[in-house]
Parts: C-alpha cells; structure tokens; sequence
C-alpha cells in the first residue's frame, strides 16, 4: 500500500516536469556601445515544433520587447516600436539582438517560450531575468586623418601670416607717429628761440641841480 502512495506521488511530479521548460539566462549584461545579445537556452528541443518566444521588460514583464511566432521555417517577428530588436533561433536557444539601446532602458528582462503544438501547451518556469545595464556612451574624438588636418593647417598659415602683417602695420604706423611727434617737439622750440624786437629802456634822469655862477665867485 506504501509503495502504491509513492508512485501516485511520484507520478505527478514527471507530468509536471514534462509540462514545464526550464530556461537558463545570463544574470547580468553591461552595455557600452548601445547593444547586446541576449541568449535564452532551454531544455527543449524546438525543431518542428510551433512555439512562440518573446522577451520581457521589467520585474512585473509588463512590457514585450519582441517576440517570434512560428517554427524554425517560417518565423514571424514582432518588436515593439521602442525597441530595435532582431530574433535568431535554433534548436535549444533563441537569441535577442538588441540595438540602439538608450540608458533609461536599463532593467530587467526575461525570456518566454510557450510550445503551442503539438499539444499540450508548455511554457517555461520563469526565471532569474537578466539586469542589461546600458552605460551612458561617450564619443572620443576620432584621430584626424592627413586630408583633413590639410584645411586646418593652411588656416593656420594665414592667420600667421595675418597677425605678421598686422604687426609690422603696427610698428610702421609708431614709426611715423614718433617721427611726426619729434618734429612737432623741434619746431615748437625753435619758434621759442627766434629772436624778439627789444621793447623801450627806461632813460635814468640825473636829479636837477641848479647851475652855478662862477662869474660871481670871480669877483
């Protein structure tokens, strides 16, 4: 009787087994040029079979990034409009191509894969997910090649040759300004040196002093 409880026990739990797809997923994947491939491996084997796989966004899966309807001869794609997400599949693994990932896109996602004939229907036990973590890119700037650092080196002559110029202009133009500033200086002295008519001298008057007459002192 013992014996009997435990096979009925144990005979479930391989139709539940049987009934459910077990799918390994990478835990984590960091994006640093904007894509990224995200492999679902199951334990099934898918060839001709109908089945539909789709990936999922976010912890609820609220949100499907793409998915694949059909068999390994006619695959039918659909992606959500936010995404840019190719599918490949083989045997026991469905692969997601994204691309043009931005960085508010970073979550969790999560494959699916439901086997719709033949039946019965079978689905995947969910897994772990995968965190993509998409990393701001910044652009380094380019090495610049020999034709185009050609325009940027002629600019270079020219403004050279420019400030050259402009700086011998300069010093022509003090030239003559201290040039001129002397003669003024020369002529402004000269005409303080030229000889001036004497104005009238003072006549120096001897005090008047009666005459004396010697013809009395004669007599």
């Amino acid at each position: 009787m013992l014996r009997l409880l435990l096979a009925l026990n144990f005979f479930p739990s391989i139709q539940v087994a049987e009934n459910k797809i077990l799918v390994k997923q990478s835990p984590m994947l960091v994006v640093n040029d904007n894509e990224v491939n995200l492999s679902c491996k199951y334990t099934y084997n898918l060839f001709s079979k109908e089945f539909r796989a789709s990936l999922y966004k976010g912890a609820d899966s609220a949100v499907e990034v793409c998915a694949v309807n059909g068999n390994h001869s006619h695959p039918l794609q659909s992606t959500n409009k936010e995404f840019n997400c190719t599918v490949k599949v083989g045997n026991e693994t469905v692969t997601f191509y994204l691309q043009d990932l931005y960085v508010n896109q970073t979550d969790i996602y999560f494959c699916k894969l439901e086997v719709l004939y033949p039946p019965p229907y079978i689905d995947n036990e969910k897994s772990n997910g995968t965190i993509i973590h998409v990393k701001e890119k910044h652009l380094c700037p380019s090495p610049r090649s020999p034709e185009s650092s050609k325009p940027f080196w002629a600019l270079v002559v020219v403004n050279g040759v420019l400030v050259f110029y402009s700086l011998l202009v300069t010093v022509a133009l003090s030239n003559c300004w201290m040039k001129n500033k002397r003669n003024r200086m020369l002529q402004s002295d000269y005409m303080n040196m030229t000889p001036r008519r004497p104005g009238p001298t003072r006549r120096h008057y001897q005090p008047y002093a009666p005459a004396r007459d010697f013809a009395a002192y004669r007599s």
